[in-house]
């Protein structure tokens, strides 16, 4: 089982930071971090690196019921969204499989919400 699942998408990097955003907003998340991962390695380790940022994204509705089937579950929250530049100069969007993910931890309540937020997830990264 992959732990993530992903998509290029036909827009520059910008828009598709926005278009993701967006797509997340319409299932009910929203982005409590962003981490400019380029700008982040040039300035801690004057590194060039392509684009790439990591999107915290939360269903708050899930986190919470998650949070109570399984206090420590906030150590795996949020739900990370990637956006990078490939080789070549192409646009990726990835996201974490949460079931992938909640399956380390032994809490069948885990994986009927994993399963439904799987589900929101990848209607973002198919709806780009």
């Amino acid at each position: 089982m992959s732990y993530y699942f992903s998509k290029r998408v036909d827009a520059s990097f910008d828009d598709a930071v926005i278009a993701v955003t967006e797509r997340l907003k319409e299932e009910g998340f929203g982005v409590l971090t962003e981490i400019d991962v380029r700008a982040t390695f040039k300035k801690k380790l004057d590194i060039d690196f392509r684009q790439y940022r990591i999107l915290g994204a939360c269903h708050p509705q899930s986190a919470h019921r998650a949070i109570q089937a399984e206090e420590k579950i906030g150590l795996m929250l949020p739900c990370n969204v990637i956006v990078q530049e490939t080789d070549g100069g192409a646009v990726e969007v990835a996201a974490i499989d949460p079931v992938a993910s909640m399956q380390a931890v032994d809490n069948p309540a885990l994986g009927e919400i994993g399963v439904e937020i799987r589900g929101k997830l990848k209607s973002v990264i198919d709806k780009l």
